[in-house]
Order: structure tokens, then C-alpha cells, then sequence
């Protein structure tokens, strides 16, 4: 009589066989640190995607995937020892791999049309800025060394000029970023007095940090006037006295307030400041250096404007509308600067060589404002018009039909209208008339396709508007063109 074995044991000693059947570590390691000679098309494949990966790396990747294999052997996906070779397997270990041990911060692909996504790294560099950036990673520079004497020099002075020509300051310095020039200047000018401020003005900006809380860090006291909507000469009149240390602008930059309003102008409170002996300061956020002619913006102060006006010290960002590094510019008045300067705190907030090596290089490219507009691509996407962007909108619609897959009938591609933002905190009123790629699919939903295309590389990020996934061409390179195009081939496939 034939002895019946049960189902559960012949899974049983099946999975057991696959499992055995599994490669190594040690042979895929080996395998993908000497790729078999006879496979030319695998031996490109690692190298094209496992070049100079660390060793550690590969081991993290592949015992990934061989846990991967292992549970697709458990759950009866994988039946046949064959599909478990190594000459099998190893292009798919290749490919898992490389997406495994691929660096954490990479390159994104905006097409949501927010020109200063904070969350994408604000502004791109211009090609000298980038260029500049690369020498000095590369070589020794003179960051402190005076080639003129021959001595020990400041890192300032590859830039202060520059500031000052721009400007209109006496002098300048910089530091990492925005929130830190306003935390020294205030250390350095008023710390243990007050600092008088519009209630008003009193502003939240990204990631939760708060102006009152940035004012108490820097050993100040607050001391606010006015009301959230309206302030007036009289309220600063009142709140000076013998503890005053200055009078402090903020610039909102990412909200406005309207309606039954009332702010005090700049000069007002300037003349107020020299009356009475004390410096104003104001942190103006997005640092416009001349009018880059953008038409759809809301008119903005340039920091030669704040000075002229009678601001004593004035503190912006280099990762704005100015289109440079993240950096935190301070100036104005020498007899303040030179203070700021010899704050022990400034050794802990000043810049590094790269940061110096792009703001020096996109400060150049201010001297000529048409240059300016053309070379830096935060003001080059900001000042597009619409016959531009009606243009780049056609162009980029017709890359995406051309490699739709097969099937495509089922996708809708069309132009149409919406709006970009300058995004960063700036121009919070202002939209920018933009033309939009829309894609709907008969088989995805816009935001499944949204959240699919996070997943390609280079990840796409684009938005949903009336029930489509909606590209901006506005923050998108043309040469970008075909990567947008390949990521959604990919994910619609």
C-alpha cells in the first residue's frame, strides 16, 4: 500500500529544497564584486550601478533581497529551484541593490511650480556659482590668507565688498543663514535690553521658529507695541526708555495682514531711532538686491531702498529671491558691523568655503542685473512670462505623449491654465500665471500617480489640480524634459 504524504509536509520539504536552493551571501557578494566574465551585459550592469558602493553597503543590499526571496519562497511565489540561480538572480540583486545602498540626499525633479521650495533646498545655484563651488571642494583656496601680505586674511573680505557695492552698506558679514544673523546682531547690539517691535511684525517663520523665541535666545527682551493689525508712531514713542536697546523691523514675508490696517513707515521710525540715539534694525527676510522686473510680484523693498531709508543695520537671506547659498547677510553701519564681527557667537555661525565660493559668485553676477536675470535660475524662473512658459508647456506635453507605453489611449495629456509661487516665505499675495502639463490615466488616480512617481529615480515631485497630476514646466530644466517623461513611462507601465 502506497504511503500518502501530507500536503503540509510536501510544502514543507518544497520550501525547504528553494531555500537551499537560495545563493549565499558570500557568492552574490562575490559575484557582485567580480561579475561573471561570460555576461557582459550583467558585468555592465554592476559596474554602471554599484561603482565605489562600500563594502558594507553590499551586504546591507543583498541580505536585503535574500530576505525578500526568502519570503517570496514562504509565500509559494517562487515554486521553480530554477528561478533561484545566481546567473538568475543577479541582475535583479544588482538592480535592488543599487536602490538600497543609493545615497539618502539626492537629486529631486520639481515640476510643482514653487520656485523657492524650502523643502527642495530653495534656490539653484547658477553654473559659475556651481563651478566656483567645485573648486573650492577640490583645492586648497585662500579662506583666511591674504595673498597681497602674505598673511593670515578674513573670509569676510572675498565678499563684503561686493555686498556693500550692492547695497549701499558701509560694511557687511555673513553667516549660515537668516535666523542666525538676526540672533547675532541682536547678542551682539542689545543683549540684556529691550527691543521694541510691532505686535504686528511678530512673525512665525519655517519649521516653527518664532521671532519672540529667536529675540529671547539672543539674551534681548521683548518689548511689543501696537496691535496684530495697527501700529503707530505713538505706540514706539511710548515704549522707549532708559532699558531700550534699538527698534526692530521684521519683515513679513510670508503673510499680510489687510483690511483695517496701519504700519509706521520705515523713515518714520528711522527719524524716530536718530532722535532719540538709538540703532533701528530689520530683518528683511527675501533680500532683494535691485528690481528684477517681475511684473506679477508685489512690489518688495530692495535692501539699498531699507538703508537709504534709514535702517542702521539690515539682515536677509542668500537663499531667496537673491539666488545664491543659505546664508545669513548682515549689513548697514560700520560701527555696528564691526561689533557683530567680534561676537565670540560669530565664529559659531560663520560660513564655510563653499558657501563663500557660490555667494561670491553669484554677487558678481548682481553687478549686471540683465545678467543676473539670465545666469541665476531663481530669478530667471521667476521672471518667465507667459509666452514662455506656453512654450516650455508644448514642449514638455509633446516629450510625454512621445514616450507614453503601450496602451497610452487610456492616458489624457493636456495644457492648461494655473498658477506657480515664489514659495520661501516671499511674495505670500502673489500668484504667478503659470501653464500646466495635466495627465489623467483611466487605470491610476492623480494621487496614486503622484505618490508612484516619488519612488522612480530621479523622484518627480508635481501636484494635483481638478482631478489630474499637474506639472509646472516653470521649475523644470528642458533637459529635464525626458526625465519627467521616463519616470511617468515607468510608473504608467
Amino acid at each position: 500500500m502506497k504511503k500518502t504524504i501530507p500536503s503540509e509536509q510536501k510544502t514543507s520539504e518544497q520550501t525547504s529544497v528553494l531555500l537551499r536552493a537560495l545563493p549565499s551571501m558570500a557568492a552574490v557578494l562575490d559575484a557582485l564584486c567580480l561579475p561573471l566574465r561570460d555576461d557582459p551585459d550583467t558585468t555592465a550592469l554592476c559596474a554602471s550601478l554599484l561603482a565605489d558602493v562600500p563594502r558594507p553597503l553590499l551586504r546591507d543590499g543583498i541580505n536585503d533581497f535574500l530576505d525578500r526571496c526568502r519570503a517570496s519562497i514562504r509565500q509559494g511565489r517562487i515554486k521553480n529551484p530554477a528561478e533561484l540561480s545566481l546567473a538568475v538572480l543577479l541582475p535583479q540583486t544588482i538592480r535592488h541593490t543599487a536602490k538600497i545602498c543609493a545615497p539618502h540626499f539626492r537629486r529631486v525633479l520639481n515640476a510643482t511650480g514653487v520656485v523657492l521650495h524650502t523643502n527642495l533646498g530653495r534656490s539653484l545655484l547658477a553654473e559659475k556659482a556651481a563651478e566656483a563651488v567645485c573648486e573650492a571642494a577640490r583645492h586648497y583656496a585662500n579662506l583666511e590668507f591674504d595673498l597681497e601680505t602674505g598673511e593670515r586674511g578674513s573670509r569676510y573680505s572675498h565678499v563684503e565688498e561686493l555686498i556693500c557695492r550692492l547695497t549701499g552698506a558701509d560694511a557687511a558679514l555673513v553667516v549660515n543663514n537668516n535666523a542666525a544673523a538676526v540672533l547675532l546682531m541682536l547678542d551682539t547690539l542689545c543683549r540684556d535690553r529691550e527691543v521694541v517691535i510691532s505686535r504686528g511684525e511678530l512673525v512665525e517663520i519655517g519649521g516653527g521658529f518664532r521671532i519672540p523665541t529667536v529675540m529671547e535666545k539672543s539674551g534681548c527682551i521683548l518689548r511689543e507695541v501696537g496691535t496684530t493689525n495697527r501700529t503707530h508712531l505713538e505706540d514706539y514713542v511710548s515704549a522707549i526708555c532708559e532699558r531700550t536697546a534699538a527698534l526692530l523691523k521684521v519683515h513679513t514675508s510670508n503673510y499680510r495682514i489687510v483690511g483695517f490696517t496701519k504700519a509706521v513707515p520705515r523713515r518714520d521710525i528711522a527719524a524716530l531711532a536718530r532722535e532719540k540715539g538709538l540703532p533701528l534694525l530689520e530683518d528683511l527676510g527675501s533680500g532683494i538686491l535691485a528690481d528684477p522686473g517681475m511684473p506679477h510680484l508685489s512690489d518688495e523693498p530692495t535692501v539699498g531702498k531699507v538703508l537709504k531709508d534709514g535702517v542702521d543695520v539690515v539682515t536677509f537671506s542668500g537663499d531667496k529671491v537673491l539666488g545664491g547659498p543659505q546664508a545669513g547677510i548682515i549689513a548697514g553701519k560700520a560701527e555696528y558691523i564691526d561689533r557683530i564681527k567680534k561676537n565670540p557667537l560669530n565664529r559659531a555661525l560663520r560660513i564655510d568655503k563653499l558657501t563663500l565660493a557660490a555667494l561670491e559668485s553669484t554677487l558678481r553676477l548682481h553687478l549686471d542685473p540683465e545678467l543676473a536675470r539670465r545666469h541665476i535660475p531663481t530669478l530667471h524662473m521667476l521672471c518667465m512670462d507667459e509666452q514662455q512658459l506656453q512654450g516650455k508647456a508644448d514642449a514638455l506635453a509633446a516629450v510625454l505623449k512621445a514616450s507614453l507605453p503601450e496602451g497610452g489611449e487610456n492616458i489624457g495629456i493636456t495644457v492648461g491654465r494655473g498658477d506657480s509661487r515664489a514659495g520661501g516665505g516671499t511674495f505670500p499675495e502673489s500668484d504667478l500665471p503659470t501653464r500646466l502639463v495635466c495627465v489623467t490615466s483611466a487605470d491610476f488616480t492623480p494621487n496614486a500617480l503622484q505618490k508612484a512617481l516619488l519612488h522612480v529615480d530621479p523622484p518627480v515631485l508635481a501636484r494635483v489640480e481638478n482631478d489630474a497630476l499637474c506639472f509646472d514646466p516653470r521649475t523644470l530644466r528642458n533637459e529635464e524634459f525626458s526625465l519627467v517623461a521616463a519616470a511617468l513611462r515607468s510608473v504608467l507601465a
